[in-house]
């Protein structure tokens, strides 16, 4: 079985959620990392690599269809390709109505449970002190204590200044937190049903989540404090996540679409109250040229600048809602009657 070659940071939520699909996976992988982007080619460990078209994390090295190293960035398309490219172990549930219901939560964990995970780092004194003093070693870790602090303070400078490109401001931050307390809730009880979101095996929303809490209840002090005075058993979780690679699974042991345990429903509910008005809310702002997201969510005033990728993001799930069979769009509509996510169907 071919190796394939990866390049990161321990820091990056996707990252990890690409290192923790490959391992369930059993997909042997090459994990550079990102330090090598300092060594300006001088490092014999770490070979030039093609250049992506943006520099995201993790990044993936394929080859095309001429033999050309091609880098590729962005992680849900990513687990799509492996899933073609490597067999067994999948991650998307056979079932189409669960596998969209899998693709709709992978997507509100890469994109909006982020917005937990980027507000609580560079908000929290705290938090920004921990991030901006181990993040630059990670990657660097046999450097001077000056060169350390100095990209630290980098990191935080350019970190914080992204803040409101991401979402979270002064007006924002209750309605990111609330959220994030929620979604945090919601999953306990899940998980007290079941092991994985999609059952008695992962799907790739697993994995989504796992990224983010990685940050949330494993690294940053704020985040990380909620959950071990309530919910102990979400930072149980995304320890055991890190590594499936030994884990026995059987087609059997998806969650049936038919009768779906209460508990996702109610998380489902928690993404057609806040993700999916945000998401048409954005995409409207986006196509009438508008320089501020302005809108309400949740009963508050929400603001932050467009952000074009998550119009493609609306865009991929409306489309794998359409390119389904009738039977399974009708039983679809159903599942999410009553939760908000419904308007997702029909904008």
């Amino acid at each position: 079985m071919k190796v394939q070659p990866l390049m990161g940071a321990p820091s990056s939520p996707y990252t990890r959620k690409m290192l923790a699909v490959m391992r369930f996976r059993n997909i042997p992988y090459r994990f550079e990392r990102q330090s090598r982007l300092f060594s300006g080619g001088s490092n014999p460990h770490y070979p030039q690599r093609a250049e992506p078209k943006v520099r995201l994390l993790p990044t993936f090295y394929f080859r095309d269809e001429s033999g050309e190293e091609v880098a590729v960035t962005d992680s849900s398309p990513i687990i799509r390709r492996l899933e073609k490219d490597y067999e067994g172990r999948s991650i998307i549930p056979s079932d189409p109505v669960l596998a969209f219901l899998d693709m709709l939560l992978e997507d509100f964990g890469d994109e909006w449970l982020t917005k937990a995970m980027f507000h609580y780092r560079w908000s929290y004194e705290a938090d920004i002190r921990k991030a901006g003093d181990i993040l630059p070693l990670h990657g660097l870790v046999s450097v001077s204590e000056e060169q350390a602090r100095a990209m630290g303070d980098l990191i935080r400078e350019r970190q914080i200044a992204r803040l409101s490109y991401v979402g979270s401001n002064a007006t924002t931050r209750p309605t990111i937190e609330e959220s994030f307390k929620r979604t945090v809730a919601l999953l306990d009880r899940h998980f007290m049903e079941t092991p994985f979101l999609m059952g008695e095996r992962p799907g790739s929303c697993d994995f989504a989540v796992y990224g983010q809490l990685v940050c949330l209840a494993l690294f940053d002090p704020t985040p990380q404090a909620h959950i071990l005075a309530h919910h102990p058993r979400i930072h149980a979780w995304a320890e055991s996540l890190e590594d499936l690679s030994g884990y026995l699974v059987t087609d059997d042991d998806w969650l049936n679409s038919g009768d779906l345990p209460q508990t996702l429903i109610d998380l489902l509910g928690e993404v057609g109250r806040i993700y999916v008005p945000y998401l048409i809310g954005n995409a409207k702002a986006v196509a009438a040229g508008a320089e501020k997201v302005q809108m309400t969510l949740d009963g508050r005033p929400w603001e932050q600048n467009p952000f074009p990728y998550q119009v493609k993001c609306l865009r991929w799930l409306k489309d794998e809602y359409t390119n389904l069979e009738e039977a399974d769009r009708t039983r679809i509509a159903n599942i999410l009657a009553g939760t908000g996510c419904e308007a997702l169907l029909d904008e």
